[in-house]
Order: C-alpha cells, then sequence, then structure tokens
C-alpha cells in the first residue's frame, strides 16, 4: 500500500500572514502544501501567481504541490518552477492535445508534473500521459473555490483511475481535491488514493496536527 499522504489546501489559509501559515502548516505533519494557482479564466476565481510563492519559499522546506488551474499553463510553468515549486499539475481540461508536451516540459525543468481531470472529465483521456505522470490529480469537486461537498460519484473515477496507474507498475501518487473530510477520506482511501487535499478541514481547527494525523490515519 502507498503511504497515505495529507495535502491541505493552502487557499484556505490567512493570506496577511502566509509565510508563517506556511511554516505552520508542514510543521503540523503536511505531506505536502497545496498551492492553488488560479487565473480568473479557467476557473471563476483569481488566488496568486509566482511571485507569491516565490516569497512563501524560504519559510519551509515542504514539497510545494502547484495545482494550476489556468489558461495555456505551458506558457508559465518555467516561472512556478524557479519559484519553488516541487511538483506542478495541469488540467486536461486547459492543455488537451498539448497535455504530455506541457507534461514532459514540466519535468524537462526538473520538477515533478502531474495531470488533473474535473469531475466530468473520463479517466480514460489519461491514458496518452499516464506514463509521463508523476501524479494524477482528481478534482471531487469543479475548481474555483474552497469550501465545496464532495462529490460522491467522483469514487468509482478514483478505483478507476487507481487501476490505471497499477496497470503502469510506476510509483505513480493519486490525489484527490475537494470537499475531504473526516467523514469521506476513508471512502477515498478505499478507492484508492494516497493524496488527500483537504482545505477547510484543516484549516477550521485549532490544531491542524491532530486533524492531518486523524485524516492520515483513519
Amino acid at each position: 500500500m502507498k503511504q497515505i499522504k495529507i495535502a491541505p489546501s493552502m487557499l484556505s489559509a490567512d493570506f496577511a500572514r502566509f509565510g508563517e501559515e506556511v511554516a505552520k502548516t508542514a510543521e503540523s505533519g503536511a505531506d505536502l502544501l497545496h498551492l492553488d494557482v488560479m487565473d480568473g479564466n479557467f476557473v471563476n476565481n483569481i488566488s496568486f501567481g509566482p511571485k507569491f510563492i516565490e516569497e512563501a519559499r524560504p519559510f519551509t522546506k515542504a514539497t510545494f504541490d502547484t495545482h494550476l488551474m489556468i489558461l495555456n499553463p505551458w506558457k508559465y510553468i518555467d516561472r512556478f518552477v524557479k519559484a519553488g515549486s516541487d511538483i506542478v499539475t495541469v488540467h486536461y481540461e486547459a492543455c488537451k492535445e498539448r497535455l504530455k508536451e506541457t507534461l514532459k516540459a514540466i519535468k524537462s525543468l526538473g520538477a515533478k508534473c502531474g495531470a488533473v481531470i474535473n469531475p466530468d472529465a473520463p479517466v480514460s483521456v489519461l491514458s496518452s500521459v499516464i506514463e509521463e505522470c508523476d501524479m494524477v490529480l482528481l478534482m471531487s469537486v469543479f475548481p474555483g473555490f474552497g469550501g465545496q461537498a464532495f462529490i460522491p460519484e467522483v469514487l468509482p473515477k478514483i478505483k478507476e483511475a487507481a487501476e490505471l496507474i497499477a496497470a503502469t507498475g510506476k510509483e505513480i501518487d493519486l490525489e484527490v481535491d475537494g470537499g475531504i473530510n473526516l467523514e469521506n477520506a476513508g471512502a477515498v482511501k478505499a478507492a484508492g488514493a494516497n493524496v488527500l487535499v483537504a482545505g477547510s478541514t484543516v484549516f477550521k481547527e485549532k490544531d491542524r496536527a491532530a486533524i492531518i494525523k486523524k485524516l492520515r490515519e483513519i
């Protein structure tokens, strides 16, 4: 069984104290720090860009898991890698026929790469790029805003993605993002995911270490 990893979504953090929040969350036992980059075009929200990540980087050595929810991501991946991103994930919906090329470009810059699909995309669209991936990210909400409810219809897709990964024989993380909490984390893991993104669930608690531990062990 793959190691279970918890990736708190920093979208739920206090942006006025972002450096401190990054350090505190890492010290609370987070395996990855999930950084949601939104451009107001691919999704109906705007968050931050590479400069923000660059400013946060000195506060921790934790892995920065940067999720690009932007149009034409291939134009910007070099900036996000240079800013300190360790993993960069890009949407199938934003790349389509350029997905494999974009994944290869991320790896050529020295970062790990991942492909993301929205809840309404079939897992089969990843078949042609799975060999390039270090991570597959399935959205369990439609991206753009934190605090949304988990879409249970994604559970069979997690199982399907886990089978696709297993067929490669490679160590590829399967990450799920959206509405993860103590009630559904067990089902998400049972379906085959090993990286859980949790924003509101982690940041609404005073004791982040305790909630991260519960999510990992539930």
